[in-house]
């Protein structure tokens, strides 16, 4: 129950840490890898933007190392509450709301559209200042309205 509670735990703080990075890092002193994802196309498959993936699977990938070395510890059950929350980013960001993958073009669930008008609010600014709605998994209750 308490390595449940320790991945849950993690899994909702990532919430914090992804707005607190998106807000402070991406749109702050990183902005040159975050800028080419705020233009309207994307010129290659992959954008500089996709570093992010890389710097938050490095620590997840040294507590899984550490979290197994002595039989699933709790570094284990923090790692996979990282992995899990960055599982589903990827769904969310990448897949439903920038549609690299064509998976769900046409949902009508309102917490997924709900998702998308937020990230669109975020994205009608091309530039690094004046950005709202920096979350990802939570975003204001009033883009959940069809």
């Amino acid at each position: 129950m308490v390595s449940f509670l320790i991945f849950l735990g993690v899994f909702l703080s990532m919430e914090c840490v992804t707005w607190l990075t998106h807000k402070f890092v991406m749109h702050g002193f990183m902005w040159y890898f975050h800028s080419d994802h705020h233009q309207p196309k994307y010129a290659h498959t992959f954008e500089r933007n996709d570093i992010f993936f890389v710097i938050f699977a490095v620590p997840s990938i040294v507590l899984f190392y550490f979290g197994v070395q002595q039989g699933l510890n709790y570094l284990f059950f923090i790692a996979l509450g990282i992995t899990t929350y960055g599982f589903c980013y990827f769904i969310v960001h990448d897949v439903l709301i920038h549609q690299r993958f064509k998976w769900f073009k046409n949902t009508k669930n309102k917490y997924l559209v709900g998702l998308r008008k937020a990230h669109k609010v975020h994205h009608k600014h091309l530039g690094k200042q004046d950005g709202e709605c920096f979350g990802m998994l939570f975003v204001p209750f009033k883009y959940y309205k069809i």
